[in-house]
């Protein structure tokens, strides 16, 4: 009987997975004074793969976690907020290698096994004395119970810290997934201004673990988008050390169908909770588009009304302005008929055979009133579909960004 992946009622984070330990200090990097350095740390080596932002103007940690990801191996991932350390040249780079160096030190490896993450003001240059000087406590610091620091400690704008978990059976090995991630501004496809780290016990080769986070992070981080801003530092890096005990998982089996299945829920899970904490959000929106003529349509389509002001600050406004997303979606670029399309909010039809419909006014603005609302486009023009998740834009976005500081 084939099983069914479902998340864990309450997360248990990165220390979730056997052998792994995290934790979360303040270091001093932000002027707030919160929790802003974490780590998180497997003794036996562990697989690695990694996305990156696509940003040109990509920050310092983005490419010395590459690097490390070339390796295929990991031992730790150490994580900054406070500072992007993005647009801080040749000494940008150096600090981010110096970040590798003294935590493989504390670690008794090499600095290739170290992943490395920063988050906050571009521009600035890492207070890297302060991160070195930390270190040494934060390693001692390690715990199996440190998620839940780990995850404040890369928390930037965010109203809380995303987090997932799940678990399943191979070879008879209870197999253990958990993740925290940060995310809330700078939000938008092919990556966003997040950093998600996930850890898992199964035992995979890079070349799968790789596959699968890419087949992963096209189906939930790359269908976001707050702001339409990509950022200089988005990463998603998954760990998989092998301490569950099972049979390595080598090639595209049954086994990896349903570790992908796993993997999946998890980053879907972290990518709907960072579109709903959107800077200054108040509506958490789902825009599911139907009947496209291939994937790509399809979210182009959803893309386009997921980053359209117009239709952003409607549903902030909790207006049935309609008119909007349709436009939206009539200027994706994608082949489209009016007279065949049909447009629903919250399962009202608003608009078909090329006009408004006749609708309840009153059932449509009490689905307006609400904070999880569903946009449904049918655009029966083929068999494919996508759904892409959003936020509003409200006056408190402005204001968070117009005074952000760390």
């Amino acid at each position: 009987m084939k099983q069914t992946i479902t998340l864990d009622t309450q997360s248990h984070g990165v220390t979730y997975a056997k052998g792994f330990e995290a934790i979360g200090i303040q270091a001093g990097l932000k002027k707030s004074g919160k929790h802003d350095l974490a780590l998180i740390y497997t003794k036996q080596k562990a697989a690695v793969a990694g996305t990156f932002t696509q940003n040109k103007v990509a920050a310092a940690p983005v490419y010395v976690s590459k690097e490390t990801v070339a390796t295929g191996t990991a031992h730790a991932i150490i994580s900054n907020s406070g500072c992007a350390n993005a647009c801080t040249g040749p000494q940008g780079l150096k600090d981010a290698h110096t970040m590798a160096y003294h935590t493989a030190q504390a670690l008794a490896c090499d600095p290739t096994d170290i992943i490395v993450g920063s988050t906050g003001i571009i521009g600035q240059q890492l207070p890297i004395h302060d991160i070195v000087k930390a270190i040494p406590n934060l390693v001692d610091s390690l715990s199996e119970d440190g998620s839940e620091l780990a995850g404040k400690a890369i928390l930037t704008t965010d109203t809380y810290s995303k987090t997932a978990s799940t678990h399943f059976t191979i070879d008879g090995q209870t197999i253990h997934m958990g993740a925290i991630a940060k995310g809330s501004g700078m939000i938008r496809p092919n990556m966003a201004t997040m950093l998600c780290y996930i850890t898992t016990d199964i035992a995979i080769t890079p070349t799968l673990l790789q596959k699968a986070l890419h087949a992963c992070v096209d189906k939930s981080f790359n269908m976001i988008s707050v702001d339409g801003d990509m950022s200089t530092n988005d990463m998603a890096i998954v760990l998989a050390n092998g301490a569950a005990g099972n049979k390595p998982i080598t090639e595209e089996n049954e086994d990896f169908e349903l570790f992908q299945e796993a993997l999946m829920a998890i980053t879907v899970s972290l990518a709907k909770q960072i579109a709903a904490d959107g800077e200054g959000a108040s509506k958490f929106i789902t825009i599911d588009i139907k009947g496209a003529t291939d994937f790509e349509s399809a979210k182009t389509v959803g893309m386009s009304i997921a980053n359209s002001p117009l239709v952003k600050t409607a549903f902030f406004g909790e207006d049935p302005n309609w008119g909007r997303l349709i436009c939206a979606a009539g200027y994706a670029g994608v082949p489209m008929n009016p007279a065949t399309t049909v447009l629903k909010i919250g399962g009202v039809t608003i608009f078909k055979n090329g006009m408004g419909a006749v609708y309840n006014e009153a059932t449509l603005k009490q689905i307006m009133n609400e904070h999880d609302i569903t946009v449904t486009v049918e655009l029966n023009e083929g068999d494919a579909n996508a759904t892409v998740w959003t936020c509003d834009l409200t006056y408190d976005y402005v204001k968070i960004n117009g005074e952000y500081h760390t």
